[in-house]
Formats: C-alpha cells, sequence, structure tokens
C-alpha cells in the first residue's frame, strides 16, 4: 500500500461515524435501507481506490485528436497512454501494452476543464432563487435555504453537483460549502474522486437579514475551520486541499478576515471569497469600511496569488492595478453575472494588464448550470458587442478553463495540458452531433469554445480513474442520488418553511 493511500481505520474513523449519526437519525425503515446502501458503495469505492494503489493501471487512447495546450499549443493526432494518474506519453501511433485501450474514433481529447468557484451546497436548490439581484438572492432565498441543510442534503447537494461536472468534463473546482456540515460535502468530494479546493463558509458578522441558522461566533468560525482544515487536507490521496472561505467582506468582521490572512499564511492554505460582484454590495463596504472592497481587502491582508476572488465586476482603476500587482487570482462567473444583472467584468482589460483569470460558472440556483462549455461561450461572447468581434477569441478562452484555472490554484505544473508528467485529468469530446458538423477545415478551440456542449463529453478522467464514460457516472450512484436528493429538498424546504 503505497504512504499516500488511507488506511482501513483511518477510513473507518472518517466515515463510519457520519453514517452512525445519520442512521440514527433515521426512523423511516425504506430510509435506512438507502443509508446502508449507500455505505456499501463509498465503501466499495474506497476498497477500489486502495486496490488500485498497489499496482499500475495503464490506459491508452487510441486516434485521438489532442488538444495539448502545451507550450506551443499543438494539436496532434495521435495517441496518449496514462498510467496509474500520471500522462507518461503521447503522440502517433504509440506501440505500448496497456490494461485498456479506449479508441476515441477522432474525436478530441483534452486537458480536464477547471472551474475556479463553484458552491456544491447550492446544487439543491437550482431554480428555487430566480430573477433576483444579488443581494435579495441572498437574503430571501440562498441564506435561509443553507441554513436549512442537514447533513444528508448536504452530502446529496454536492454529489448532484459533482456528477454534472463530471457529465461536462471539469475535473477540478474550487467550492465554497456553507457554515455548518461541511465534512460532509467533503466526503462527497473524497467518494466521487473529483479534484476540489473546498472550505466552510464563514460569517460571522450578523444583522437581522442573516438567519440564526448560519450565525456564528468568531472563534467558532475560526476554530471549525481550522479543524477542518487539520483533518481533511490533502484528503482523497490529495486530490482534496482545504481552503478558507470567509463568503464576503459584508458578512464578515475585520478579526475573523485579518486572522483568516494569517492562518493561510501559516498554513499555505487558500483564501477563496467574494469580491465586487454587486454594486449594493460594494456601497455596504463604503460605509462600513469607509474605503473600496479591494482596497479593504489589501489592507486586511487578503490580496496576494494565494488568494481566489470570485467575480470582481465593479473595480475602479485602483484596484485593478493591485490585483494585477498582489496577482490575486480572478473567477469570471459570465453566467451567473448575466442572470443576477451584476454586470460585466472587465476581463478584456484585466488581461491586458497581466491579470491571472480563471472561468467557473458559480452556483446552481444563479446559473443555473454548471457548464464550462456555457461559461467559455459567454465569456467570449458578452465582450464582443462592447469592443468588437476580435475581444476574447476561442483560443485564449479555452485557455482560462484549463491553464488558466491551473495557474489559479498553483497547479500548472501538473494540471491544464496534456503532457508527459502531468496528472490524467481529461476529458474526451465528441464532434459527431449535427452541432459539430462538419469537423474538418474548422478551428479546433472554436469548436469547444463556440459549438461543443457539455453532454458532447464522452468520458471524464481524474486522476487517472475514469468517473464518466459513455454518458454514466462511474463513482455516483444515479438511481440512488436522484430520489435521496428529492427526499433532502423536501427536508430542507420543510424546515424553513418554504
Amino acid at each position: 500500500m503505497t504512504a499516500n493511500h488511507l488506511d482501513y481505520e483511518e477510513y473507518f474513523s472518517r466515515t463510519f461515524g457520519r453514517w452512525t449519526k445519520l442512521w440514527q437519525q433515521m426512523t423511516i425503515p425504506n430510509e435506512r435501507v438507502l443509508m446502508l446502501v449507500r455505505w456499501v458503495w463509498s465503501f466499495f469505492l474506497f476498497v477500489s481506490e486502495q486496490l488500485k494503489g498497489d499496482t499500475l493501471m495503464r490506459t491508452l487512447f487510441k486516434n485521438a485528436t489532442l488538444v495539448t495546450m502545451n507550450e506551443q499549443r499543438d494539436v496532434i493526432k495521435g495517441d496518449l497512454l496514462v498510467e496509474d494518474a500520471n500522462i507518461v506519453a503521447l503522440g502517433s501511433n504509440l506501440v505500448e501494452s496497456a490494461d485498456r485501450i479506449i479508441d476515441v474514433q477522432g474525436d478530441l481529447l483534452i486537458p480536464g476543464l477547471i472551474q475556479t468557484h463553484i458552491h456544491l451546497c447550492q446544487t439543491l436548490f437550482r431554480g428555487q432563487a430566480d430573477d433576483l439581484e444579488l443581494l435579495d438572492w441572498l437574503k430571501q432565498r440562498i441564506w435561509p435555504l443553507e441554513g436549512g441543510h442537514d447533513p444528508e442534503s448536504l452530502y446529496d447537494s454536492a454529489r448532484l453537483g459533482i456528477g454534472e461536472l463530471f457529465l461536462g468534463g471539469t475535473t477540478t473546482i474550487v467550492d465554497m460549502e456553507t457554515v455548518h456540515h461541511t465534512e460532509h460535502a467533503f466526503q462527497a468530494i473524497i467518494d466521487s474522486g473529483i479534484r476540489a479546493i473546498s472550505g466552510k463558509c464563514m460569517m460571522d458578522h450578523h444583522d437581522a437579514d442573516v438567519p440564526l441558522t448560519l450565525q456564528e461566533s468568531t472563534e467558532a468560525s475560526l476554530q471549525m475551520s481550522v479543524d477542518l482544515f487539520e483533518r481533511f487536507n490533502g484528503a482523497g490521496n490529495g486530490r482534496l486541499q482545504v481552503a478558507f472561505t470567509p463568503r464576503f467582506v459584508i458578512s464578515c468582521t475585520d478579526d475573523l478576515l485579518r486572522e483568516v490572512a494569517r492562518l493561510a499564511k501559516l498554513k499555505k492554505a487558500y483564501v477563496h471569497t467574494h469580491a465586487s460582484e454587486n454594486r449594493g454590495e460594494i456601497e455596504v463596504v463604503e460605509s462600513t469600511r469607509c474605503m473600496r472592497n479591494i482596497v479593504c481587502l489589501e489592507h486586511l491582508g487578503l490580496l496576494g496569488p494565494r488568494t481566489i476572488l470570485a467575480h470582481c465586476i465593479w473595480l475602479d482603476d485602483q484596484e485593478k492595478e493591485l490585483l494585477v500587482r498582489t496577482q490575486t487570482r480572478i473567477a469570471h462567473c459570465p453566467s451567473s453575472n448575466l442572470k443576477l444583472a451584476s454586470g460585466i467584468a472587465a476581463i478584456p482589460q484585466l488581461l491586458a494588464m497581466g491579470a491571472q483569470v480563471s472561468l467557473a460558472a458559480d452556483g446552481a440556483p444563479c446559473n443555473n448550470n454548471l457548464d464550462a462549455f456555457i461559461e467559455m461561450r459567454h465569456a467570449a461572447l458578452i465582450q464582443k458587442p462592447l469592443h468588437g468581434p476580435t475581444v476574447m477569441p476561442a483560443r485564449q478562452v479555452f485557455e482560462l478553463a484549463t491553464l488558466g484555472g491551473a495557474k489559479a490554484i498553483g497547479r500548472e505544473h501538473d494540471l491544464g495540458s496534456l503532457e508527459p508528467g502531468k496528472k490524467a485529468d481529461l476529458a474526451v469530446v465528441s464532434l459527431q452531433g449535427l452541432h459539430t458538423w462538419p469537423h474538418e477545415y474548422t478551428d479546433v478551440y472554436a469548436q469547444l469554445v463556440y459549438q461543443a456542449h457539455a453532454s458532447d463529453v464522452r468520458l471524464t478522467m481524474v486522476d487517472g480513474q475514469i468517473v464518466m464514460q459513455d454518458r454514466q457516472l462511474k463513482t455516483i450512484d444515479v438511481d440512488v442520488l436522484k430520489p435521496s436528493a428529492t427526499a433532502s429538498l423536501q427536508r430542507v424546504m420543510q424546515r424553513v418553511g418554504c
């Protein structure tokens, strides 16, 4: 057994207590049967992963169009060999022995897509908060719903989101959970096989709009975040990194934010938060902190290359320069920004200034999809009426969804492109649909950004493990998940009085 694999004793200590607690909460026999099935499935996946760690699995992808995203941006007709969790070779007509051979039949083999701002905790609330602006969306719908989560509903919500992400070729996410029960979302991340930076939402500043179910003290918020870091950071064979994730400036005290900056530096952890998404948000920050949002974050020590800020729409020139100078990461979420009428971020200008930008879908209730292909298309199209048809060309946008995401999380050395030595995080995208036909004499990046859909993804692999093939999820039992998610939503809605 390799050293970076959890042993069985640790597995049981992390999971058995959770399942036992949930079992005791359930009084309906059918719910207990469902829970038993889930526990057995989780244990089966764990054992399979351990056994895989003892022997190298070799997978050979044949007859692919390899969109490498290497330094030369080579697009190669050929093959790619994966050994265990890593890419070991690619080129024309590889002659290699392999445990499994997958004929891609000329379709595109791309680096796994990376989304740098997701809320798995909100997937269960898709369709429950439409046609509202940000602050009303939060206060009237999302905060009460998040506060209504129980451990099982959060687990279901996370699995629901991860399944959708896998079906769309996303292999890595930066995720913000809700205030409570975060360990159950972490367990969903571990069980499913996705790669993630995730953390507990921190909200220690309370007013009348924050439900009691989301209120916490500064000390409790910090302690819980540290405990989660110590318990889970590096879990899932290193796929899960734990971050500190304060919601945004107006829901946090300065004391909390300063301590987050200190702890993140001490533990070499990421900070993931929202900033300058909405004009109303900025007005609140200016009225309470007497400074602009990004200036406030700098004042508190939170800017830098290990901080990921979602949105960054309403920035003045000083704030843009601060983000560029500090190399703070920006997660651009065009669909969410459009649906909430938050605005259009100045991404072309920021990129020209040297800002580090990546893409994401945000949460399901403000999108209402977790589809990286939609985000790529919107990222390109929304800028063209403002700046002309040549701005945000397809290749640049695809870079944001792959290498841009890898750079955002400090993983460009092993993620974001198809190269020997990098992690085997990849996806196969079919070009056989009428909406992608004909596919001769066309630019491959235009095909991916303007034509392809999430439903064109035929296979998704993370860390050398196939998590989706032929539109079938391999680590998530959809027949179990769907009725369980429906029951979870019903419990939450009853709990919050909706």
